[in-house]
Order: structure tokens, then sequence, then C-alpha cells
């Protein structure tokens, strides 16, 4: 295992950072234990490193004398935090980023990842690297105890001959897969959502996948009556783009952005606008980091209430403070949230004077407005 200084060196920057939230956890620290101990995989050969959340596999393969290893993040915000801390421990350069794909896993040995807790993401991850990974080759996921589930098993077995799951250690555990068979690719996958007259395209790793979550249904009610002269709209924390497809085909004037820190979301909303006939850009970013100050005059948000794993409100509360930023003198977000968080204050604080417009059994729907001058 990599000495453990270098796993006190990771942060979780530029991702919420909290008392609750840590950069490496027992899964990480198990899954680089049976890749050092597995008698089965060439050393000298490449390696793939997926879903790592802020570096802990990727910096420890190297740790562990790997000289080829190639990484996927489907967060921008993961890919980020990898970056610094590589910087942190000297490691700049020592590693390539890739999209997942064939020329992530081509010729791979090994593939290591922390287990998604979506199963139609870890089929879509599985699926890739039947397809493109040598039959050899060993997967190694690890996950913890709580978030693992039997069905994981049932995703992996649909694309490897062997499955099996490791001694648990610190309440984490590893499942081995070998024996790679490819069986085609599942996703994206696309659904019509008929009370929308919409076609809706979602890769794996999209939240609420191809079909409408609640509070964005609520929050499409609220469309017409946002901001109609506006010029410039972003659909924040876009998911398939369900928003922003809306927006530009109720609003042939209006420029749309979605954006996301997902990769897999920024494609799935660009599919979507495309098989509704619409146009709109869209933007892989943090909390809109390269968007300039008071260059937008709308936002719509759906915004998270968890961080990973845990129930969390920073990444809201992240996406609220960008919204003042961006928004112009007197733009207006509009978001919609489960109604006990009561996001109220925080949003007049971060962008201006808000005000509840609706709300239903479960949710409500807000508008900030961005005052003329600021406070």
């Amino acid at each position: 295992m990599p000495e453990e200084s270098l796993f006190d060196a990771l942060r979780r920057e530029p991702d919420v950072e909290a008392p609750n939230l840590y950069s490496v956890d027992a899964a990480d620290r198990l899954v680089l234990d049976t890749f050092d101990q597995h008698p089965g995989i060439d050393r000298a050969a490449p390696i793939a490193v997926i879903g790592d959340r802020y570096g802990a596999l990727t910096l420890g393969a190297i740790a562990l004398g790997s000289k080829n290893v190639r990484v996927h993040q489907d967060a921008v915000t993961g890919a980020r935090a990898l970056e610094l801390n590589a910087a942190r421990v000297a490691m700049t350069g020592a590693y390539t980023q890739h999209e997942l794909g064939a020329e992530l896993l081509d010729g791979v040995a090994a593939v290591l990842m922390q287990l998604p807790r979506s199963l139609a993401e870890l089929t879509e991850i599985a699926e890739h690297i039947a397809a493109h990974a040598p039959a050899e080759v060993v997967l190694l996921a690890g996950g913890r105890d709580k978030h693992m589930t039997p069905a994981m098993n049932d995703v992996l077995r649909r694309s490897f001959e062997t499955v099996t799951a490791g001694r648990g250690r610190q309440k984490a555990r590893v499942l081995t897969a070998t024996g790679a068979v490819a069986s085609g690719m599942t996703y994206p996958v696309s659904k019509r959502i008929a009370d929308l007259d919409m076609t809706v395209v979602a890769h794996g790793a999209v939240f609420a996948g191809a079909g409408l979550d609640l509070g964005t249904r609520l929050l499409l009610e609220y469309l017409p009556k946002m901001l109609p002269h506006a010029r410039t709209a972003v659909d924040l924390g876009c998911g398939t783009g369900i928003l922003a497809t809306e927006l530009a085909r109720s609003r042939p004037g209006l420029q749309v952005i979605a954006t996301d820190r997902s990769a897999a979301a920024t494609a799935s909303a660009a599919a979507t606008a495309a098989a509704n006939g619409t146009e709109i850009s869209v933007i892989v970013d943090d909390a809109m980091s390269t968007f300039e100050s008071e260059s937008v005059d709308l936002v719509v948000c759906n915004p998270p209430f968890h961080e990973g794993a845990a129930v969390h409100t920073g990444g809201a509360s992240k996406l609220f403070a960008a919204a003042g930023r961006v928004l112009r003198p007197g733009g207006q977000l509009w978001t919609v949230f489960n109604t006990h968080l009561n996001y109220r204050r925080e949003l007049a604080e971060a962008v201006g004077p808000t005000d509840s417009m609706g709300r239903n059994s479960k949710f409500t729907v807000a508008r900030s407005v961005r005052p003329s001058e600021r406070r």
C-alpha cells in the first residue's frame, strides 16, 4: 500500500470541503492493496482508473510503480481535484486523461475503479471495458458495504465470466471481475415523455436516467413566466437537458446553454436537444467557473442535495453563489428544491430578493432577482 503520507496530502478541492466529506476512503485503500497483491496482473502493462473521485486510486497506483496510468473521470471537479493533488505530491504528468472508450481501455491489464451507486452507470462502464479491453483484463471495483448490493454483481456478470467478492475491511469490499465478454452497448438510452412531447436521451451516469424527476417537472410549469425578455439562459446542473431543451424550443430567439460538471450529463443534454430538433450549447464546467461575471440573463436550476453518497447541501450553495456572480443586474435565478431545505434565505444572500412562486406537496419553486447594485 502507498505511504499514508500520500493520502494525508490529498484534498477535495475544488469540490466541497466539510468534516464529514473525505478525499480518501477505505474502498480506495482496499482496491490499491488488492491490486498490489494480485498475482495475475502484468505490472508492465498499462492500467486504467475509472471514477477516481479525488485522485487516491490514480496517485496510489503510480506510487505502487505503475508507469502507464490512464484515467477516466466523469466529473470535471474530480479531474481538477486529481490535477491539484498530483501537484501536491509531485506527480504532475504521471497519468493521462481519456474519455470512456477504446483510447482508455485498449491493451490495459487492469481496471481500478470506485463502484458507482447507479447500476445504470456501472452497466455502461462494464460494457465499455468488455468491448475495448483485452479479454484477460482484471477489474477491481471497490465500494463501501452500505452502498453495495447483489445487483452490482449481477450487472458485472453480464460483461464478465467470473465475479467474486473479496473479504471486507473497514466496511469496504472489492469485487474482482475477469473474463471480459463483449455483448453490445446499452447506453445511451432514449425515452419519449408523452405529456412533454419530448424525447430524452441519457447516458448511464446521469441522475434520473431518461425519465423526468418530479422537481424538474414542477419547474417546467413556470418556464413561461421566466424573464420573457431574456437573451441568454443557462440550465445549471443540466442533467439530461430537459429544461434547456424546453427553453430552446419554446423561445426560438433565446441563446440557451446547458452546463454540468458531468461529461455524461452534457453529452446527454446535447443528444436530448438534437433528438427534439433544437439547438443549444453545452459546456462541462464546475459551477459556471469559466463564465464571465454578469453575462447571463436567466439561470434555471434543480440543485443537488448530496455530495456523492453523503447528504450535503454544499453543492447547491456553490451553484447559488455562481448564479449570483454570473447573472446580469435584473437577471433571475429560478430554482426548485425540497421544501424542507428552506433555501430562501441562502438564495437571497447569494443572488438577491427571493420569492416563493409556487409549490406542491414536496417541492418549492423560487425566483431570485439579482439587484441592480451589488450589496
